[in-house]
């Protein structure tokens, strides 16, 4: 099997450590800095719900709080929070669910929230379902269950991946939204000349660029060939998947230079400085503006590649909380889940974040920027919705074989051969084996 390494000075992040432990069976130990504010237990509301949190930076980390406040003030309740840096929580989750994890914690919608339901890690959460079920989308709902049709993760946020720019900037420059691949390649060109970085790109976190294939896989080939994909069902070393590795690499040259060196936070600030003309991310993206800069901020769906698919699918990650298994206040735990399945919580933590939308479809969207409204309506318009890749597929394909298969690639297009051949190889192992 073809092994990718990279240099000493742009190591991964830990996400491998994650999935070494899971294919292992990982111990019971709760990894350092990621205990539980309380114990494992069950039974009635005590004064106090514990309350596992991966928003690290301070934006997202202020929202939540404020919205964990609202639920003090109106439930008499107090939640003790837990806040663990973002990619280390991702990193030490197995142990942490096995262990003694707070009542109320952090995760994923889609294939990662199935992974450790179906491992019997997490709460079953189908009661307070059928409470708050008429608030929530059948999309959102199908997203929050787990394989044996139970509900296990109770959504709140959601945002839009999307190419992101300054309008001020554009205006300026006369530049026009692209279409098409063919006018994102001749803006690009443009934007060199004038001397701005046409793409603002970083890798250092190990999962950006995983944002860039989605695009140009389900541009090139459609929503049902990344779903399969993903799945295992397609090939790595097919011609589907060659031609986005061949469509990126003509791309490669407008992307900002030494990529695995680089935090998403510094590439948008690279944005937010005036000296990159885009970066495709996450509305997050916002975060890293503030005042009348993020008003400044637009974007547009990755333009289209092949007629046949159009612009017709859009990467929406939804983020939401889970029940540890053994809660020790379940009934707290629940009567917070329950609040913030809420348009008033979910709001309460837009107003100090709002680079993302709410997941309630009773919330009110009148206080909305325009970038949120604009989120939102390219969410809604969307004939398709995906999560992420490494949200989409096997955490353990995703930490291992694609984040090292696209370091490589960034590293060393030309070694596409025998990159394509590892993650083949790999993915034979991880879906067949």
């Amino acid at each position: 099997m073809t092994r990718f390494d990279t240099p000493a000075s742009f190591p991964l992040p830990g996400r491998r450590t994650l999935l070494k432990a899971i294919a292992a069976g990982a111990g019971l130990a709760v990894l350092p800095g990621l205990s539980a504010c309380g114990g494992s237990g069950g039974g009635a509301a005590t004064d106090t719900v514990t309350f596992g949190n991966n928003l690290s930076d301070q934006v997202p980390k202020d929202a939540i709080t404020a919205a964990l406040r609202s639920f003090e003030a109106e439930s008499g309740l107090k939640v003790a929070i837990n806040t663990k840096q973002h990619e280390q929580y991702q990193e030490q989750i197995n142990n942490y669910l096995q262990g003694k994890p707070d009542d109320v914690l952090a995760w994923f919608a889609g294939y990662r929230m199935r992974f450790f339901a179906g491992k019997g890690l997490t709460g079953d959460l189908s009661d307070v379902w059928s409470k708050v079920g008429g608030g929530y989308s059948g999309a959102l709902k199908e997203a929050s269950t787990g394989s044996d049709g139970k509900q296990y993760l109770i959504p709140f946020t959601q945002y839009p991946w999307g190419v992101f720019y300054r309008r001020s900037v554009w205006q300026q420059r006369g530049y026009e939204v692209p279409g098409t691949l063919d006018e994102l390649v001749a803006l690009a060109t443009r934007m060199k000349a004038d001397g701005l970085v046409p793409i603002a790109f970083a890798q250092k976190q190990g999962w950006p660029g995983m944002g860039t294939f989605d695009q140009l896989n389900f541009r090139l080939n459609g929503y049902r060939f990344h779903v399969d994909l993903m799945a295992g069902k397609e090939d790595w070393q097919g011609t589907k998947v060659r031609e986005v590795f061949d469509t990126w690499k003509r791309l490669l040259p407008f992307h900002q230079e030494n990529a695995l060196g680089r935090e998403w936070q510094e590439a948008a600030q690279t944005l937010q400085q005036g000296k990159a003309g885009m970066v495709l991310l996450g509305s997050f993206v916002a975060q890293q503006f503030t005042g009348p800069e993020r008003d400044d901020l637009d974007f547009f769906p990755y333009p289209e590649i092949n007629p046949e698919h159009g612009q017709d699918t859009v990467e929406a990650p939804i983020d939401g909380y889970l029940m540890a298994r053994k809660p020790a206040n379940e009934a707290g735990a629940k009567r917070l889940l329950e609040y913030l399945s809420t348009p008033a919580a979910q709001l309460a933590y837009l107003k100090a974040d709002p680079t993302a939308v709410a997941t309630s479809s009773d919330a009110d969207t009148s206080g909305y920027t325009a970038l949120q409204r604009k989120a939102a309506q390219v969410i809604k318009d969307a004939a398709h919705i995906t999560q992420f890749l490494d949200r989409d597929t096997d955490p353990r394909f995703a930490s291992d074989a694609a984040t090292n298969g696209l370091n490589a690639f960034i590293q060393n297009p030309d070694d596409l051969d025998s990159i394509l051949k590892g993650m083949a190889d790999q993915a034979k192992t991880i879906f067949t084996g």
